[in-house]
């Protein structure tokens, strides 16, 4: 249950008067000062030292000590500021006598200046999907469950800090990530080209967080569940009175106040990730939008992929296939290869035969004789027996598929294997290459360049790295169907460690 609203909650806020006042930048100057001292442990301050930290920033051409002093006093009156008197330094009994003062930075400032300064900082939701934080959730409620704090409210208080910190790091910057992507400024990137280098690397990262949480979700339920109200209620209170053990000079609240906001945080997290019945849990929710938010990358990309292909001219194409029918001597053949090119024309099937008993051009279509057809029922109760028809054997073609797939798994690997004993290899250096070796090599210094340390990993386990990703070298990369100018690229081959203990025990049993 939520705490109930309050006559203090609902009454005005004079310290923020200087936010909005006619003399703003005064006092927001003065109060950024104070709160800078303060960060450095320096809080009663002089006047004179105010005004002369606020000279030393420029900012206020004519500002004068003397209206300093006012905006000092007025920003006591908003109660902004504590003062004292100061006759430290005084000599004579006139200079006491006089109206020295100091000034304190009071608490509710130090949270508006603070709320200020972070504001200052936002330049969007930002946010981040930090997967370990699930692992962190579950370790510690695992921690919860086994009563490991029993004995000591200080563990208690430590494992509730860590826990409860994590959850609200894991809710509030999942949450701005994933609001992140609606933003008109997420939408605009989307649909330009420039997305397609960035898009293999937010889709890697929204799917490694989905499954970290499919990973680890089962076990925070789990945790959850086992956890009953007693041990619950029984960790809250150790909690609670190592909160109350702390030594404080401004008022404490009740025992009872205090075990009741930790129970509501209790509920909080365990509505997270369990739900409350009436509804889905957060926990599904932030699954879903992931996911949405995967579809609506894979679809955008797709929407832009079609639109670059729409826009490639096709002349060159449709000159080769118009001389490619001229050469043609039959209508036959004409139209067999019409038929491989274009597929099926969309047509129109009229069924029924025309019987015309007269010539009448004049004759109305309802003066015709009708040509009666037989419906057959659509409905799905069985009139009668029927065949049944045997599912279609594909072995053979899958078999076939099969096999041309492992040929060409073989031949990538024996060209990477020549390249990870070779070690290091230059564009320059390759001369000659089929074709299928230049996509390859297309393909690679695409993912390096998408790559932020201009790295990869192959699926069989080799390491790819460009070494001279900005150079300005270039050579003409010559292959069988023409020839392509391109940066000298260097490209590094290692085998990671998994690959290279595979590749030990390959050739050890070949050894055998």
């Amino acid at each position: 249950m939520d705490a109930p609203l309050t006559s203090r909650a609902l009454r005005s806020i004079p310290e923020l008067k200087y936010v909005n006042a006619e003399n703003v930048s005064r006092y927001r100057a003065i109060m950024r000062f104070f709160y800078q001292e303060y960060k450095r442990l320096r809080y009663w301050m002089k006047p004179e030292e105010v005004f002369d930290g606020i000279a030393r920033w420029g900012v206020l051409p004519d500002y004068t000590l003397e209206q300093c002093m006012a905006d000092l006093e007025q920003l006591e009156q908003w109660g902004n500021l504590a003062s004292r008197h100061d006759g430290g330094r005084a000599a004579t009994l006139e200079e006491y006598m006089k109206k020295k003062m100091q000034y304190l930075l009071r608490p509710y400032s130090i949270e508006i200046e603070r709320l200020l300064e972070t504001l200052e900082r936002v330049t969007g939701y930002g946010g981040s999907l930090e997967s370990n934080l699930f692992d962190l959730i579950a370790e510690k409620l695992f921690a919860v469950r086994g009563m490991a704090w029993e004995h000591s409210p200080e563990s208690a208080h430590e494992l509730w800090t860590t826990l409860y910190d994590a959850f609200k790091r894991l809710h509030e910057n999942a949450a701005d990530y994933i609001a992140s992507l609606q933003t008109t400024k997420a939408e605009e990137m989307m649909v330009a080209e420039s997305f397609l280098v960035y898009k293999d690397r937010l889709t890697h990262y929204l799917r490694s967080f989905v499954q970290a949480l499919q990973r680890s979700a089962y076990k925070i339920e789990g945790n959850l569940e086992q956890i009953s109200n007693g041990v619950r209620d029984l960790f809250l209170e150790r909690v609670a009175e190592a909160e109350l053990d702390k030594p404080r000079l401004e008022d404490v609240p009740p025992k009872d106040v205090l075990i009741g906001e930790l129970r509501q945080g209790w509920q909080n997290l365990r509505r997270w990730f369990l739900g409350d019945g009436a509804s889905p849990s957060e926990l599904t929710l932030l699954e879903r939008s992931t996911k949405e938010a995967i579809a609506r990358i894979v679809r955008s990309v797709i929407r832009i992929q079609e639109r670059k292909r729409s826009g490639v001219s096709r002349r060159k194409e449709l000159e080769y296939l118009a001389a490619w029918f001229d050469r043609l001597e039959s209508l036959d053949d004409a139209h067999r290869l019409a038929g491989l090119v274009f597929g099926l024309f969309p047509t129109r099937h009229l069924q029924g035969e025309d019987l015309r008993h007269s010539d009448r051009a004049d004759q109305s279509m309802w003066e015709e004789v009708p040509t009666m057809l037989t419906l057959r029922s659509r409905s799905r109760k069985r009139t009668g027996k029927h065949e049944t028809e045997p599912v279609p054997e594909n072995e053979e073609r899958k078999r076939r598929q099969r096999e041309a797939y492992r040929r060409r798994q073989a031949e990538e690997w024996e060209a990477i294997r020549w390249l990870v004993k070779r070690g290091r290899l230059k564009v320059s250096e390759l001369g000659v290459v089929p074709s299928a070796t230049r996509l390859r090599l297309l393909q690679w210094i695409g993912r390096c360049n998408s790559a932020p340390l201009h790295t990869f990993v192959t699926p069989e386990g080799v390491k790819i790295t460009m070494t001279n990703a900005k150079t300005e070298q270039r050579t003409m990369l010559v292959s069988e169907d023409g020839e392509l100018d391109l940066p000298d690229y260097e490209f590094v081959f290692t085998l990671t460690d998994a690959a290279f203990r595979e590749a030990a025990a390959g050739e050890e049993g070949v050894d055998a």
